[in-house]
């Protein structure tokens, strides 16, 4: 994402990935006016009175709309914003959507200028830059599994397994063999040369896995590590324990795994961290709260005076950080299902 400049209630921005989407699905709520270059009927060119008929012109124009619901699917290369207008030169009033894609630039504001939150996610897009998502493979005796890690979350690719189907006729050895050699025929044709590769696993098949591809002309940068675990637990571990930080250390969702999964031990540890939104805001008041985790959403959703988004304040005020989390991950589920938030304390509270 690349900033364009500074309006008086909030920016114009030029979309340069599919990552930079997801913020826009969180920053574009309800009441947030955004402008963009689109596309109308326009009725007066059309043969059908007081409608538009298909054949009727479809004019460009700049068109600003007052949002009222998004619809974003991660991993996806687009963002659906839907609202009525509120600025255009025809159909002021009626309902429109934008469809906002990388290489679009689009206008944000609000009434009174965009939040806090809002401009903090932001910040995070623009100086991530474009950063190219990652394979990660996780590889054993038996299966490969294949994930895309991009800075917001991890998507499932594809599954392989070895296991069932009866009695195996034959060398068992030659099976594998030519079980991996098609897994990695389909791994080359899923990831791009241009993007890098993670191969993690708890044994040693995953170094025959990457003579595979290398033997099949792949290109990529890649990064072989072991792991203690398979299956997508393996995925897990590599993120949170920084096994490939060389190429995901500095994605967005290497902190926020690392910081749920810190919130966890300290939880089985009864050490210093807490969770749920009284709890959270009694450490916030005192000072106590040293990191926030929290999932993005809640901060764009008022529930009354003690609102996460003044939570959130009281936390950078004592110079705590608040890590606004995305849940398309499984430390974002599990952090889900505590609520949404989780607070690493600087001392325990009794």
């Amino acid at each position: 994402m690349r900033r364009v400049k500074r309006l008086d209630e909030g920016l114009r921005l030029r979309i340069e990935g599919d990552d930079d989407l997801w913020v826009l699905s969180q920053v574009c709520g309800t009441g947030c006016l955004v402008g963009m270059l689109s596309h109308r009927r326009d009725s007066t060119t059309g043969t059908k009175e007081d409608g538009r008929a298909k054949s009727a012109e479809r004019k460009p124009m700049w068109i600003v709309l007052e949002s009222s619901e998004t619809a974003f699917q991660p991993f996806t290369d687009n963002l659906r914003v839907h609202g009525i207008i509120k600025e255009a030169k025809i159909d002021i009033g009626s309902h429109h959507t934008h469809v906002i894609s990388s290489g679009v630039e689009i206008e944000l504001t609000r009434e009174g200028g965009l939040s806090k939150a809002d401009y903090a996610l932001i910040k995070e897009a623009i100086s991530s830059g474009t950063r190219a998502s990652s394979g990660l493979i996780v590889v054993e005796n038996d299966e490969v599994l294949i994930f895309e890690v991009a800075n917001h979350g991890i998507r499932d690719v594809s599954q392989f397994n070895l296991r069932g189907g009866g009695k195996r006729v034959g060398d068992s050895s030659a099976v594998s063999k030519e079980f991996f050699e098609k897994v990695a025929k389909e791994t080359k044709m899923v990831f791009p040369d241009e993007m890098p590769l993670i191969i993690c696993g708890p044994g040693m098949t995953r170094e025959g896995f990457e003579k595979l591809l290398r033997g099949l002309g792949a290109e990529n940068k890649i990064v072989n590590v072991p792991t203690s675990i398979g299956g997508r637990a393996a995925a897990n571990e590599v993120l949170a324990d920084g096994l490939a930080d060389s190429l995901l250390g500095e994605h967005a969702i290497v902190e926020q795994v690392r910081a749920i999964e810190e919130g966890l031990k300290r939880i089985s540890m009864d050490g210093a961290v807490t969770y749920g939104m009284g709890m959270v805001s009694n450490a916030a008041s005192q000072g106590a709260v040293e990191t926030l985790v929290i999932e993005a959403g809640l901060l764009r959703t008022e529930e009354g005076p003690s609102d996460w988004g003044s939570i959130a304040e009281a936390v950078e005020t004592s110079s705590g950080k608040v890590i606004q989390a995305s849940t398309e991950h499984d430390a974002g589920k599990q952090l889900e299902g505590m609520g949404g938030a989780i607070a690493l304390l600087r001392w325990k509270l009794e």
